[in-house]
């Protein structure tokens, strides 16, 4: 299990970190470690979860949820690690290792996973200038694109993003879990593993941008992108919304990422800017070019990131408007969210046993702030919107193809009119 290992990235990454602090770090890092081995114990007996005591912005809202996950149970046992939700625990325990840090400084903002993010970022440096190089040759002949190959370039980047989602680290237990061949050469090979392909409304909708104004279409103004893994995952965004803007099928990108590491690989603000300075200092001109691209992006408010607790709690996204209704307003606001790997599809469907023809519209459960998709690379064992007979002979040709990485989907939503 992924907690295992944590405490090995946890020693090697702490260790280069507290020369800084001397005493006080080396102290601190084993009231830190004492913690997680504690909460290892709790997850292997079973014992009750514990309310957090580090007294964060979040806490409150957590204990208020494990109790209502105990109203649910009953009086007659306690909520435990086996008795409870897998969705609620598996965020339960990040949240726990979170509070071991946030209680031990001077170590209180260590990244415990920052190792496993930076070496899946440098060791797809390959893929990365490849997918730069791309895009740049993209960027140089744009206006002389037809609208049918403009859709086709949109088609592979959207594609990349999708299958750069098979980079998690959360899955692969932090090991070496990286991007080496050209992605866009990938892509053919891939097709064929795409279980739900609904690009073709993605590009519907954003393709209303380019249409004059006074036309009667909506114009798009706005692309959100809910974010998941650091490392080349996140170059693939980058990637996607440089070519939204520059293609001028998105005026602004709101990028939502994570308040604190989650879920080993997930994305933070420093990751974010961290990922920006490395692609800007590369020694190779598409790269670095791209990198400087999307800083003055930033600074001149075209692209913007953004966090919010919300995304760091185990609520399910149904929840969002009554439990967070400011970022439920939020992402009204925009004119499409694209929804990014494996945890947000099972937030978005409430990790549920669905069957697997079940409507993508039915699993969401009333969730549609805006126009959503979800870019997904199949890890857990949920799937909807599928053709009757399809998971059937899936299992019967790969038996774990629901957890394997290999299958993906493109699923898009859209809000019915009122």
């Amino acid at each position: 299990m992924f907690l295992f290992s944590s405490f090995s990235m946890f020693n090697r990454g702490c260790f280069r970190s507290l020369f800084s602090f001397e005493k006080a770090g080396i102290s601190a890092e084993k009231q830190a470690i004492s913690l997680l081995s504690k909460l290892r114990n709790e997850l292997q007996t079973d014992k009750p979860l514990l309310e957090l005591m580090d007294g964060l912005s979040d806490t409150e809202s957590w204990n208020q949820y494990m109790q209502r996950q105990q109203r649910q149970l009953g009086d007659q046992e306690l909520v435990s690690w086996f008795k409870s939700p897998w969705l609620y625990v598996e965020c339960y325990m990040y949240r726990r290792i979170q509070e071991a840090i946030w209680l031990n400084p001077p170590i209180n903002n260590f990244d415990v996973f920052n190792e496993g993010k930076t070496q899946s970022f440098f060791e797809s440096q390959q893929a990365v200038m490849a997918l730069c190089t791309y895009l740049g040759d993209v960027q140089k002949s744009m206006e002389k694109l037809s609208e049918n190959q403009l859709s086709e370039h949109f088609n592979k980047l959207l594609q990349v993003s999708l299958w750069g989602n098979k980079c998690d680290l959360s899955i692969s237990a932090g090991q070496e879990n990286s991007q080496k061949a050209s992605p866009i050469d990938s892509l053919p090979s891939l097709q064929s593993f795409i279980l739900v392909n609904d690009s073709n409304m993605v590009w519907l909708t954003l393709n209303s941008s380019r249409r004059p104004e006074g036309s009667g279409q909506k114009t798009a103004d706005r692309v959100d992108i809910v974010l998941d893994n650091a490392g080349f995952e996140l170059v693939t965004d980058l990637v996607l919304a440089d070519f939204l803007v520059s293609s001028g099928l998105a005026r602004h990108i709101h990028f939502h990422g994570k308040c604190f590491p989650w879920f080993v690989s997930d994305v933070t603000a420093n990751d974010f800017q961290w990922t920006i300075r490395q692609t800007m200092a590369a020694n190779h001109k598409w790269m670095s070019k791209s990198g400087y691209q999307w800083q003055s992006y930033l600074n001149e408010g075209i692209w913007s990131y953004h966090d919010h607790p919300f995304w760091t709690q185990p609520h399910e996204f149904c929840d969002m408007a009554a439990d967070a209704p400011d970022l439920y307003a939020t992402l009204q606001e925009a004119d499409l969210v694209l929804f990014k790997g494996d945890l947000n599809y099972r937030k978005l469907t409430g990790d549920r046993a669905w069957g697997h023809t079940v409507d993508f519209c039915t699993a969401l459960r009333g969730f549609e702030p805006a126009p959503l998709c979800s870019l997904r690379t199949l890890k857990a064992n949920v799937q909807v919107g599928l053709q009757p007979g399809q998971g059937e002979k899936l299992s019967t040709q790969d038996p774990s193809w629901m957890t394997n990485g290999k299958y993906a989907v493109i699923q898009f939503h859209r809000p019915k009119l009122e």
